[in-house]
């Protein structure tokens, strides 16, 4: 099972996304960034590229040529840690961005959940955490909301 954390209270759920990205960077590991809504992805891509005026955070979609060397990747089909091509090398962690638990999270090590106070999101993230309490995960939660 995987361990499962939740940030909750985010002031901004994919600023705070893009800082989650920049320190697993910094630290060497994979990542494989999901959500099934295209539009949030591109959000996600766009503002990678400009959260930070001096930050640079390699990433592509997993279909990029660019993929096989490139850190961060971003997907919208249903994440599998092979969709990494340094999955051989060293654990993916998935920032699952979606509205909902993806189906293939027993596949991961760590899967990492933000949550803003929208009372849309937190009742998303309400039924993530339950679908992952009912699949045996480890959940850990987090109050980031003094983080603003």
């Amino acid at each position: 099972m995987a361990r499962i954390d939740f940030a909750f209270g985010a002031p901004d759920r994919l600023r705070m996304a893009c800082d989650v990205v920049r320190k697993h960077h910094a630290a060497g590991r994979p990542l494989l960034v999901y959500s099934q809504n295209s539009g949030r992805l591109k959000q996600f891509d766009r503002l990678l590229w400009s959260f930070e005026p001096t930050a640079f955070i390699p990433h592509v979609a997993v279909d990029d040529e660019l993929a096989p060397v490139t850190p961060v990747l971003l997907t919208s089909t249903l994440p599998t840690p092979q969709q990494h091509p340094r999955h051989a090398e060293s654990p993916v962690w998935l920032l699952n961005l979606d509205d909902n638990a993806p189906e293939t999270a027993t596949q991961f090590q760590r899967i990492l959940e933000i949550v803003d106070s929208k009372p849309a999101e937190v009742q998303n993230a309400r039924q993530r955490w339950k679908a992952y309490k009912e699949a045996g995960h480890d959940l850990h939660a987090h109050d980031v909301s003094a983080r603003a």
